[in-house]
């Protein structure tokens, strides 16, 4: 699919009238992006988040009431495809990145820092519009050859920096991509993000219950034990039925 000819709809969300305006003045030199609404707080941006389902949010860090990591934890495992932090301080990066962030943009903005945001916007939306809706298998390359895995097949997947561990069985494989492509491509196979380093197939659990910090674990059929974080109980405990 063409990101040129499919317009990338595009929230903005920042309690600055200032600070949102100049995030939709510079995307208007950018036509595949379409803002289709501006928030003032993280209230507001849940609301439009859930009505509107946009593929791109600028999200504002330091927010009255509800700020953009809790913006984020709210949704659960529901987030637009790609995410991009602003702010006017660096030192929520690194918490940016573990949220699953895009990008992270310091006020006030550079247009040159700008476009370089914008390209990597687009570029993944276009690996993201290119993936079938149903994801089968997937192609391991190894050793010099290619390994095809059912998805189907997987127990857990977890992150390594640049890559995800497959867990099939008692064997492990390496895949170079990020999980956050993984948990847009398999959800809709059943497939949940519980952490933020994991994702597991729903059909191996086989039990959930309190762990010894007050958080929940995950059992699988084969006795392996996960963690499930706080940002995405809810979610999960939903698409369990609980």
């Amino acid at each position: 699919m063409n990101t040129d000819l499919v317009p990338i709809r595009a929230l903005v969300v920042d309690d600055e009238p200032l600070a949102r305006s100049d995030v939709c003045r510079m995307l208007r030199t950018y036509p595949q992006i379409d803002v289709v609404r501006q928030c003032g707080n993280g209230l507001e941006a849940l609301a439009a988040i859930k009505e509107l389902a946009p593929d791109l949010v600028f999200l504002d860090v330091q927010m009255p009431e509800c700020d953009g990591f809790e913006v984020l934890e709210r949704l659960g495992g529901r987030l637009p495809p790609v995410i991009v932090f602003v702010t006017a301080y660096d030192v929520y990066a690194l918490r940016a990145f573990e949220a699953g962030a895009l990008d992270y943009l310091l006020k006030p903005y550079d247009d040159t820092r700008f476009g370089k945001m914008l390209a990597r916007v687009i570029e993944r939306m276009a690996a993201i519009r290119a993936v079938p809706a149903t994801c089968e298998r997937l192609a391991i390359r190894s050793a010099g050859e290619v390994v095809f895995i059912d998805v189907a097949a997987i127990d857990w997947i977890e992150s390594a920096d640049y890559y995800a561990c497959l867990h099939v069985g008692a064997t492990t494989h390496i895949l170079r991509r990020s999980l956050t492509e993984l948990e847009a491509d398999m959800r809709g196979v059943g497939f949940a993000r519980i952490h933020r380093s994991t994702i597991v197939n729903l059909d191996r659990v086989r039990r959930l219950a309190p762990g010894p910090d007050g958080d929940y674990e995950i059992a699988l059929h084969d006795g392996t034990r996960l963690k499930v974080s706080r940002r995405h109980r809810r979610d999960v405990l939903a698409r369990l039925g609980c």
